[in-house]
């Protein structure tokens, strides 16, 4: 009798331990999605430059040529 405890038990200390490993792999890439995630947002944010935003403009249609042109001395200068 003794023996079929013991091997119920040790299923499930194994048991535990294989979750005991996801829910840590589970934390660890929460981490790092999270430092991620971050990271391209900071970037995302400092790429917009007004050169940009100004191109965007134009190709949208809200700039003719010639405003277009003008902005972009400006902003070059």
């Amino acid at each position: 009798m003794m023996y079929g405890y013991g091997a119920s038990w040790g299923s499930m200390y194994g048991l535990g331990a294989v979750f005991m490993v996801l829910v840590w792999a589970l934390v660890i890439l929460g981490v790092v999605a999270l430092f991620h995630w971050l990271a391209q947002d900071k970037r995302g944010r400092s790429s917009d430059t007004a050169l940009d935003i100004l191109k965007e403009r134009y190709a949208r249609g809200e700039l003719s040529s010639q405003e277009y042109n003008e902005r972009k001395k400006i902003l070059e200068s």
